[in-house]
């Protein structure tokens, strides 16, 4: 397991090698003593920094005055591959948990880390992952101001496990929630579905031909507030993560009471991901998304919205793909193609493993 003690370049930045001697995380980093140094000062430190952080203490005190309530989320992931085409699990970890907060209307302020790392995990691939934290929380413009780390035994973390908080603050009042669709809204979504439970099975090998399709993990926070500066009247945000479009409607029908109708052929889908789905037996509509937004909005605002999102260039296949009604309430109906109307129930079981 040992290296030679020398410089390594790592996607254009220079480090000293990680963990001197150790290629591989073992029991010792997790310690809390000089090896547990090592690893903050090697793998996280030149990537993370920040003042919050670099104070070294157990918490994190911000010079952030904020009056009014705070929205707070938090966030546990865990994906096979660690790393996969057009994310990893610390981009994953980043924007899923600024995207939480930002959903609530609220301006995303800082988040906390905490990783699980796992005995002979590679400590190349951490750094790697480190630094897109780094990149992805600079891209959403939201530090991380406090983190934690612990090591267990090999065969018990699946290399990697990471759960973030997040915490924002409103700089105007908003009503958004799942509970606040009303008859009349109109649904929009701010691109393509699938891109990122097909990727993740791409990169695991599970499927016997080859896609060109990347996940598509993205900090959306900054498109919200666009969103909410030209629609401020907005009804709900929601991201369609794990259980896909369909799970998500679901869940906001049976929230605010309310029939949600949708239409199959507005409903955006790239070619290479429905034709992964067609040879998998999988409905895209299912698949999950790490960074793609739904908003429902009042036909008055709906213009306004989606010039919104098409300015913003995570929302430049954002287009309508349905309306509220008042019943049948809780449910959510799938106009196909064919012109037949059909239930578009939540999902049974698992369809794809450890994608988020």
């Amino acid at each position: 397991m040992s290296t030679e003690d020398k410089p390594v370049s790592i996607q254009g930045a220079v480090c000293p090698m990680p963990l001197r001697h150790y290629d591989t995380i073992v029991m010792g980093h997790g310690s809390g003593g000089r090896m547990t140094q090592d690893l903050i000062k090697q793998c996280f430190a030149p990537y993370l920094s920040n003042p919050a952080l670099d104070a070294g203490n157990d918490f994190a005190t911000l010079s952030t005055v904020v009056n009014g309530p705070i929205s707070v989320s938090t966030d546990a992931h865990i994906v096979s591959p660690l790393i996969f085409p057009g994310g990893d699990i610390g981009r994953l970890a980043v924007c899923g948990t600024v995207n939480d907060v930002a959903m609530s209307g609220a301006v995303p302020l800082g988040l906390t880390a905490s990783f699980i790392l796992e005995e002979g995990l590679s400590t190349q691939t951490l750094v790697e992952i480190v630094k897109s934290m780094a990149v992805s929380a600079l891209e959403a413009g939201v530090p991380i101001v406090a983190g934690d780390t612990k090591v267990v035994e090999r065969g018990k973390a699946d290399g990697l496990f990471i759960s973030t908080a997040g915490f924002g603050h409103f700089p105007k009042p908003f009503i958004i929630g799942g509970a606040e669709a009303k008859p009349g809204d109109v649904v929009l979504i701010s691109g393509t579905l699938g891109d990122h439970g097909i990727a993740v099975l791409t990169a695991r090998g599970d499927l016997a031909f080859e896609t060109q399709v990347e996940s598509d993990v993205a900090p959306l926070n900054l498109m919200i507030q666009q969103i909410l500066e030209a629609s401020p009247n907005v009804h709900v945000l929601r991201d369609p993560t794990r259980g896909g479009l369909a799970t998500t409607l679901n869940e906001i029908a049976e929230q605010s009471q309310v029939n949600i109708t949708i239409d199959e052929k507005a409903i955006p889908v790239k070619p290479a991901v429905q034709t992964a789905c067609e040879m998998l037996g999988f409905d895209p509509l299912y698949v999950a998304n790490e960074g793609k937004l739904i908003v429902i909005v009042p036909e008055t605002e709906a213009d306004a919205a989606l010039s919104a999102m098409h300015a913003n260039v995570y929302g430049k296949d954002a287009c309508r793909i349905g309306r509220v009604i008042e019943s049948p309430a809780g449910r959510v109906l799938l106009k196909t193609q064919i012109g037949a109307t059909r239930v578009l129930d939540v999902m049974a079981g698992e369809m794809l493993p450890r994608i988020c």
